[in-house]
């Protein structure tokens, strides 16, 4: 995904001189043709993320189109007080991006794992959260991020991601994308989960739920009629992701449908491995996944 986004953005700037790039001292080869473009609206800001984050307020106040960019935890959790004061409290158009997000990082350990950063951003005021599931997805809300006259923070994942789109879809921010249509279950993923979901082997519709805030409350409504079971899933915590945010629009929208949740469970992967292996350890895996919802759906029934 990352390679889409640097892409992206260079395309972007190109006919947009208010786009500045920001990098948190990674991704420099990656950025060489951004620098040969627009060599004055690069920044290499250094292991000093807050800073970055300050630095990114002060040129979206002067009219400019800032994004952030390095590895998630890193441009979230570390200067989360600088994005909610300095760029979220002014509603300043700043695009936060994190790449490696989830698991995507899980053989460098806890410090570079991000199961934790939906919920943060989410829950800070004037704030768009945007999890792409493929590199197409990536480039399609980079188009649209960048139009938005607030802050939005996006979550990448890293390389070899599988692509799921066969070209680049038309997204529309606060609208989930239908993947694939089908009866009785709809599995709603977002980010670098959707691969997985469409590897589930149900005859369940699948829908890209790119965007986790603002909500798609909308449709939200309607599968809850349409389906008797609902099932969510991300490369995030239970607490505070996607599923949290469909829950609680839930708890104000009473549904006979059921909602089934799956993500990483709330606690810190003590042992060190690849992230297929802490997928495997967090049943996150094809098989697993399409197991449970079977037997949710068969115990649905038996009530």
């Amino acid at each position: 995904m990352r390679r889409e986004f640097a892409d992206e953005v260079v395309k972007m700037a190109v006919f947009d001189p208010r786009i500045v790039m920001l990098s948190g001292d990674i991704g420099n080869n990656l950025f060489e043709p951004f620098k040969k473009i627009a060599p004055t609206r690069f920044y290499n800001c250094g292991v000093a993320e807050a800073n970055m984050a300050g630095l990114a307020a002060g040129l979206a106040m002067c009219g400019l189109r800032p994004i952030t960019y390095t590895i998630t935890p890193f441009n979230t959790t570390r200067c989360l007080e600088q994005i909610r004061d300095d760029i979220a409290y002014h509603n300043l158009p700043v695009l936060i991006v994190g790449t490696g997000a989830g698991l995507s990082y899980a053989n460098l350990g806890c410090t570079h794992h991000s199961c934790e950063d939906i919920s943060f951003l989410r829950s800070i005021p004037n704030m768009t959260v945007l999890a792409p599931g493929d590199a197409w997805e990536v480039r399609s809300l980079l188009r649209e991020a960048i139009q938005l006259k607030g802050p939005a923070y996006m979550r990448i994942g890293k390389t070899g991601e599988s692509l799921v789109h066969h070209e680049i879809p038309s997204l529309k921010i606060g609208k989930a994308h239908l993947m694939r249509s089908g009866k009785d279950i709809a599995i709603l993923s977002t980010g670098n989960m959707l691969p997985t979901a469409l590897q589930i082997s149900l005859e369940a519709a699948v829908y890209s739920f790119h965007t986790i805030k603002p909500l798609d409350t909308e449709l939200l409504e309607s599968l809850f009629e349409e389906y008797s079971l609902i099932v969510t899933l991300e490369e995030h915590s239970l607490i505070g992701g996607l599923g949290s945010a469909i829950a609680e629009w839930l708890a104000d929208h009473p549904s006979k449908a059921r909602l089934l949740r799956f993500g990483t469970p709330d606690k810190f992967p003590h042992p060190i491995g690849s992230q297929s292996y802490l997928r495997e350890q967090f049943n996150l895996t094809p098989e697993t996944l399409t197991k449970a919802i079977i037997h949710a759906h068969e115990s649905s029934y038996s009530r």
